[in-house]
């Protein structure tokens, strides 16, 4: 019986599966506790499901596109009473994982995420937001949706990833998280001592501009979280990009 689960929510991910699900296997061999990884299909065109098969892992389908669906499914799934999940496009590191299962096996942590950095070089003003999302999270106790991690019991008892979002599930969880901790003397831990790697695809894909106007709409409406058009760039990506 696996320890810990890692959750992976993937939507045509053929191009960065790979990479990604390799980095995970190495990451394992350097923790001493059995987990197990489970990628879940989010209704693909592509070879999403067959890559993760051919790679060994346990593949749940989820016929409903939205993020939140997809990380409960995995979750619904999971043996592990240790939670992590993981963006398709994230690299994880044997030290964050072991950082991760090591805060929530302290009897300390009831979860937390970590901050982030990207897979490349990027512009100052990318720079800029990433050093004030890192600086926010520690201070006030927020996890990127690149990678969460929790307590298996935590996530059953505040009924795991919003479904009423198609994005954000992330930072509502947080919140539910910390407040379920803080009755129990349990602490919402962002590790700093290692990094979250991930993607930069949608700067790539998109302008800097129109992320921005994306994430202003989200602060000024957030009843926009709850429309899946608005929250367009989480869910649409050009025909080109693999």
């Amino acid at each position: 019986m696996p320890s810990y689960s890692i959750v992976i929510p993937a939507y045509n991910e053929q191009a960065l599966l790979p990479k990604t699900l390799a980095a995970v296997r190495q990451a394992m061999t350097e923790v001493q506790m059995a987990g197990e990884v489970i990628v879940v299909d989010n209704n693909s065109t592509d070879a999403t499901a067959e890559i993760a098969r051919d790679h060994g892992v346990q593949v749940v389908f989820e016929p409903v596109n939205q993020i939140s669906r997809a990380r409960n499914a995995g979750a619904q799934a999971a043996k592990g009473h240790l939670l992590v999940f993981l963006d398709a496009d994230t690299l994880l590191s044997g030290a964050l994982l072991r950082a991760a299962l090591d805060n929530l096996a302290s009897g300390r942590c009831c979860g937390g995420g970590a901050v982030v950095d990207f897979d490349k070089p990027m512009p100052w003003l990318v720079r800029g937001f990433r050093s004030f999302w890192n600086r926010r999270a520690v201070r006030s106790g927020l996890a990127a949706g690149c990678f969460v991690y929790c307590l298996r019991e935590a996530f059953d008892e505040i009924g795991g990833f919003s479904e009423k979002v198609y994005a954000s599930e992330e930072i509502w969880l947080s919140r539910a998280l910390r407040l379920w901790g803080k009755k129990r003397g349990l602490a919402f831990c962002v590790i700093t001592e290692a990094t979250a790697v991930t993607s930069a695809r949608k700067l790539e894909w998109f302008s800097m501009w129109h992320m921005a106007a994306v994430l202003l709409t989200m602060l000024l409406f957030p009843l926009a979280l709850r429309i899946r058009w608005l929250c367009w760039a989480w869910y649409r990506r050009p025909k080109n990009s693999g």
